[in-house]
């Protein structure tokens, strides 16, 4: 029998939305029975076919469909790319047609986040752009509360549709504490509802 997890997949080309990842991962981690599994997808190619070895040289492990298929439930995270979830991620929900045939993934919970380079950089229509494909799977989609104090106080990343980061113009900004604790709300809600804890 598989421990109940939640699957943190996520797409990194500078770093920050691995960053982010990981603290959904803890955030997850907090509740009691749940686990978390960080996972990743290669960087495609031109031609949009796989160009990276199937075990990368460092960080998680690339995602698999099992990964999807049993997890309990999905929080999905993608820099900004005009607007739009990466290319690299786009791809790998492109190829899950064998779990929405099955339905594998109706009723789960899930949530996404993102991080761009600007800070009116597209980070709600990124979002909106991720939990579309969820929305085809059937998932549960959950969003950020405004019983989230970090809501109302952001100067930088965070909204109700999910978590979300400012980079900066060079992609060096670090996480700040508010972001952070925003990965972290996201991370555990999705494991209460998984868990059928409310609250």
């Amino acid at each position: 029998m598989v421990e109940p997890y939640i699957l943190v997949l996520y797409y990194s080309r500078h770093g920050a939305t691995a960053a982010m990842a990981r603290q959904v991962a803890r955030g997850v981690e907090r509740v009691a029975g749940m686990a978390a599994r960080l996972r990743t997808v290669p960087p495609v190619s031109a031609d949009c076919e796989q160009s990276a070895d199937d075990i990368p040289a460092d960080g998680p492990l690339y995602c698999e469909l099992d990964d999807l298929r049993e997890c309990s439930g999905l929080v999905m995270g993608s820099p900004t790319r005009f607007g739009n979830m990466a290319a690299p991620l786009k791809y790998f929900l492109d190829s899950s047609s064998s779990l929405w045939l099955s339905g594998a993934l109706i009723d789960k919970p899930a949530a996404v986040f993102t991080s761009t380079s600007s800070l009116h950089g597209g980070q709600e229509s990124t979002l909106l752009s991720m939990l579309l494909p969820l929305l085809h799977h059937g998932m549960v989609v959950a969003g950020l509360p405004y019983s989230e104090a970090g809501l109302m106080a952001t100067a930088s990343g965070g909204t109700p549709y999910g978590a979300s980061h400012w980079a900066g113009p060079d992609n060096s900004r670090a996480l700040d504490d508010g972001e952070a604790a925003l990965c972290r709300a996201l991370g555990s809600r999705i494991a209460r509802l998984a868990a059928g804890k409310a609250g």
